[in-house]
Formats: C-alpha cells, structure tokens, sequence
C-alpha cells in the first residue's frame, strides 16, 4: 500500500473516531430548537411538548427558539447559518422546505444544500369548510358546479399568499378548472373569525382550527384534503372522491433538520431521541388530541419526501403566478 492512501485512510480513520467521540458525549449543554413561528401556535406547541420530553431523554435542556417572519425564512437562515454541531435545529414545515423555494425571488438559504434532515415529524388534517349560513351547498361537485356558472364570485379566505391553506385553495382552482376569489388575512384565527362571521364563505384550514367551529355548528365539513376519508371527521368525504380530482391532496407538515455538515452520528442521536420521544404514549395522545398526526422517518425519506413536495407545489406557484420578493 502507498504512503498516500496510508495517509488517507489515517484521515478518515481519525475522521471518524472523532465523529464516534462527539456522539457518545452529546450533547454536553442544551440544544437550541428554532421553531419559525410565534409562540402559542401549533408549531410551538408541538415544539414545546416533545422538546420536553426529549430533553428528560438525552439529558441537557432543549431550548425553544421563537423565531417568526417572512413565512419561516428568517428561523430557517438562521439554522442555516449555525455551527454544524448539533446544537441547534430547526422545525420547519412545508413552507420552509418546499414552497418558499418557489414561491420567494431571492430566498436566504438552500432547504436542500443547507440542512441535514433528521425527520419529518408531524401532518395536520386541512378541511375545507364553509359557513353554512353563506353558502347553500352540500358538496364539493356542488361547489365546482357553481364556480364554474358564476367564475371569481365566489371568495374564498386563506391564511397569507404562499401558506399551505393558500396553496391547496390554488391547487383546488387548478385541478378542477374554477376561479374564486383569493381573500388574504394575517393568519388562520383571523381567516377563521372571518369566515364565521360571514364576511367569507369558503376556505381550507387545519382541522385542529375549525374544530370547536365544526362542533357548534357554526362551520360545516364539505370535504377533507386527503386522498381518503379520515377518523377524525367520519362521513366526510375527500376532495379527491369529486369527478377529475382523484389526485387531490394537501398535507401541511413538518420536520426537524440541523445545519448542513453536522456530523452523522450526531444526526443519528437526534434522530433515535425524537422517535423516543414521540413514540411516548402521553405525548402521542396529547398530538392526536390536538389534531395533530405524528410522524417519524429516516434522514433519507425525509429528503425525499420533501423533494416530492418541492416539486409538486412548484408546479402550483409556477400555475398560479404566484411570486413574493
């Protein structure tokens, strides 16, 4: 054998033992989650709630970073721009990893060359709803039908240009060849508030949202974003079952990445500590019982899936125009 591959295998053999040392010893001090939106919403929560129980798992306090602005970019160049040590990592979500790349002229970091993802980690049931005070229908055919006979008179509200309710409201007008009126608000409670109120009769949201709304009656289910119908709303059907939108589907979700180059190993701690955590009976129930689906996945499946998603709401925004600076 020659001195130089003697010399590189040295390298990678030092390489790795010093990675091997570092995951037997992480963390030594607490680990820093940026989550991307205020405090008090549904990523927080879900932050807060397993970052709990992760800490009481691998011994050193995880730290809740509320980082909000420019729909998640500032949390996540933030993450991107961190030591690659393990110390810091963000819950992104759809926006984050798939939409933003699209959606914004000049974005502040590469979701797929700046993060190692670790896993996905949850979904969230979108409904679309309506108020039945507003709009006399009983079906997504119905809808179609009517959008079609009087196009852009029907307004439909969402949640901010390029959030995930807005993107499935633009994914629904495209699959089923209609036109309504995008009506933007800063945030789905006020979007929701609105749509009770009457100034709106339309819209998709996340179920943990409207629930308490669908329970009084003063919103009605019309159809689910999946492919199939779920648990959570028995009898309602998906979008999917109206006639030309087998396909139909619009999943909001979320999962953990750390700063590209962190070290494998460390990944690999992470990501055994998040599945522990979830995989918690008490905490999982917490997550159901909040509208929320747990996940879990390998690194590799979660960059596949969010290349997936990438693609597929690239072709959304690029359909609909839609561009933000």
């Amino acid at each position: 054998m020659s001195l130089l591959w003697r010399g590189l295998l040295i390298v990678v053999a030092v390489a790795l033992s010093g990675e091997l040392a570092q995951a037997q010893t992480y963390p030594t001090k607490p680990v820093h989650l940026v989550v991307p939106y205020p405090a008090g919403g549904g990523t927080d929560f879900f932050a807060r709630l397993v970052g709990t129980k992760m800490a009481e798992i691998i011994g050193q306090p995880i730290v809740i970073e509320n980082k909000p602005g420019a729909a998640t970019n500032l949390g996540a160049e933030s993450v991107a721009r961190a030591a690659p040590d393990g110390y810091t990592i963000l819950l992104g979500d759809v926006a984050t990893y798939a939409a933003n790349p699209s959606l914004y002229k000049k974005l502040p970091y590469d979701p797929e060359k700046d993060f190692a993802p670790i896993s996905l980690t949850a979904r969230f049931l979108t409904v679309l709803v309506i108020n039945p005070t507003k709009l006399k229908i009983n079906s997504v055919a119905e809808l179609i039908d009517a959008a079609r006979k009087a196009p852009v008179t029907i307004d439909i509200a969402h949640a901010g240009v390029g959030n995930p309710f807005h993107l499935a409201a633009v994914l629904f007008e495209q699959a089923a060849g209609i036109k309504l009126t995008q009506v933007p608000y800063r945030g789905a409670g006020p979007a929701v508030q609105a749509l009770v109120a009457g100034d709106v009769p339309l819209m998709f949201v996340d179920y943990a949202t409207a629930r308490a709304h669908l329970a009084s009656g003063a919103l009605k289910a019309l159809a689910v974003a999946a492919k199939t119908t779920r648990p959570e709303l028995p009898g309602v059907p998906p979008v999917a079952d109206a006639a030309g939108l087998a396909d139909f589907e619009a999943w909001p979700w979320q999962g953990f990445v750390a700063p590209a180059k962190t070290p494998a190993a460390v990944i690999a701690k992470l990501h055994d500590t998040y599945v522990a955590a979830v995989s918690d009976p008490v905490v999982r129930q917490k997550l159901v019982d909040a509208g929320t689906e747990p996940l879990q996945s390998s690194p590799e499946e979660m960059a596949d899936y969010r290349r997936r998603e990438a693609a597929k709401w690239a072709a959304v925004i690029k359909a609909g125009n839609l561009q933000l600076d």
